[in-house]
């Protein structure tokens, strides 16, 4: 097939590998994140407590630890097989770019965070910080290895209308917690470093994809119309945007 020609298979296997092992290894810094502080009990006056019993939502269950997170059974494999096989789709559309110096490792940091949300609603700082320090070294090498400042420019304008989408709407309505914000502000750069396409139709996808996983997981359990995790559908929706967004922005005619 013609489109299976079109691949970059040696940095495709390049990459997986890379990718791969950071997976692999991700477990053993899932157990390292210290534990949020407790929150406040709630005030026994408070309108929550006095609301009728038909109109209160189940209580969420309580967090999981970051330890048990990591000593799930096959966690690194798992971490390993997806990271390597994201980290390889993507090598594989993009080819041998500067672009892979900081998608390598971002990979499996998402790939961590998507699972450390979905079971805690969480996406920690001690994760999210480190990677926005990463980015702000390798996405300027990546700039200088493809000799191409322009692109360096589209991070930074990533990183403001990503950034700045998520952050009205969480500031303006609480739409999505402020996690979510973190979150986006390292997806904003990452994608706007590939082009235009990638932060609009990253953009749209983060949107799309978490609304319609809200639905979905709203439907199938009550309890989660309060607060579902929204990190896992932007870094989904983020990595279809890596492969997809040429091709999905020219079939809208743009």
């Amino acid at each position: 097939m013609h489109w299976l020609d079109s691949l970059h298979w040696p940095a495709a296997l390049v990459v997986a590998l890379v990718c791969g092992v950071l997976g692999w290894s991700a477990p053993r810094v899932i157990a390292l994140i210290p534990e949020p502080e407790p929150a406040p009990p709630a005030d026994p006056g408070s309108e929550t407590d006095t609301a009728p019993a038909p109109t209160k939502l189940a209580p969420p269950p309580p967090k999981e630890s970051y330890a048990d997170i990591a000593a799930l059974p096959h966690l690194s494999l798992h971490l390993a097989g997806w990271s390597a096989l994201v980290g390889g789709v993507f090598a594989a559309q993009l080819g041998w770019t500067g672009a892979l110096l900081y998608l390598a490792p971002l990979v499996p940091v998402g790939v961590a965070l998507l699972v450390i949300d979905w079971r805690t609603t969480l996406l920690p700082t001690r994760v999210i910080h480190p990677t926005y320090v990463g980015l702000a070294v390798l996405i300027p090498a990546a700039a200088l290895v493809d000799g191409d400042l322009d692109s360096l420019v589209r991070a930074g304008w990533g990183w403001l209308v990503i950034g700045a989408w998520f952050w009205g709407f969480w500031w303006l309505f609480g739409a999505w917690g402020f996690g979510d914000v973190r979150l986006a502000r390292v997806l904003g750069p990452a994608l706007g470093y590939l082009g235009w396409a990638h932060i609009l139709m990253g953009l749209a996808l983060m949107v799309f994809v978490g609304g319609i996983g809200g639905v979905v997981l709203a439907a199938v359990n009550r309890s989660l119309r309060r607060r579902f995790p929204y990190g896992p559908f932007m870094l989904v929706g983020a990595a279809i945007a890596v492969v997809a967004a040429p091709a999905l922005a020219r079939g809208l005619g743009y």
